[in-house]
């Protein structure tokens, strides 16, 4: 028959917080604020580095934007698929070329590595979602009035403080919404870790985040079979809390200097 339900309180809060929940968790934070902190130094480096070159190219720019682009459009599946096979410790081109070199002590298997796992994954995030911040930097440059830029140039001014005095400050808004969606993207990375790690976060957990740690607690798990709701409820509030004011703490200090500048 049915049960009268009881109200919990904070005693799955206390049951996160504690073992055996309270490892997987800090492990899974800290790869979390990692790949946050790389994605967020890579994948806009190189996102702002590939807009302004599309800013300055005359012909051709509608292919370079898709080029850029067509990453971000690629199934996810195909994405895992791909890099897999890339990837492969035997049959892999990347570690064939790497023995082709003469370092075949380079050449390991990076995604079932746990000291590469990580930083793998990471790469191929940014590889897939450069595009992003590419084409929104992109926007932002080519919304500046070209009149600052000529006036800049009959000054005197180099092409590089052009860039670093004028073009840069002036696409504020756009790294404010890049950093903001990285934000959340990074502390609710699931999909890439899922597919090609699996809900435990191969290998040996090198892998785990908060948003897998949250599906193994809620839906059980291929390894343990096991799930608990009410622990995997309270990480959920904590997922959702730590997006939510982190994205807004941030969107506020960083709109605040667009105001500034």
């Amino acid at each position: 028959g049915f049960q009268r339900s009881t109200f919990a309180g904070f005693e799955n809060f206390q049951r996160l917080f504690s073992y055996p929940y309270l490892d997987q968790l800090t492990a899974a934070l800290r790869h979390n604020t990692i790949a946050f902190i790389v994605i967020m130094a890579f994948q806009t480096s190189f996102g702002l580095l590939l807009a302004y070159a599309m800013f300055r190219v005359k012909r051709g720019l509608r292919v370079y934007r898709v080029v850029v682009f067509l990453p971000v459009i690629f199934s996810l599946v195909v994405v895992a698929y791909l890099w897999q096979s890339l990837l492969d410790p035997y049959y892999g081109p990347i570690n064939q070329i790497i023995t082709g070199l003469g370092v075949p002590d380079l050449a390991k298997p990076w995604l079932g590595d746990t000291s590469t796992a990580l930083p793998t994954l990471m790469f191929i995030n940014i590889w897939r979602w450069v595009g992003f911040p590419a084409i929104v930097f992109l926007a932002g440059l080519n919304a500046i009035n070209t009149e600052y830029i000529e006036a800049a140039r009959i000054d005197g001014a180099s092409e590089n403080q052009i860039f670093r005095k004028i073009m840069f400050p002036l696409l504020a808004p756009s790294l404010t919404i890049i950093t903001v969606l990285t934000f959340i993207g990074a502390y609710e990375w699931f999909d890439l870790p899922f597919v090609i790690g699996g809900s435990n976060g191969s290998p040996a957990g090198a892998t785990d985040t908060l948003a897998l740690m949250f599906y193994r607690l809620s839906f059980g798990s291929i390894d343990s079979g096991a799930n608990n709701v009410g622990v995997g409820s309270a990480l959920g509030v904590l997922i959702f809390t730590l997006v939510g004011f982190g994205a807004a703490f941030g969107s506020a200090l960083l709109r605040r200097r667009e105001v500034e500048q």
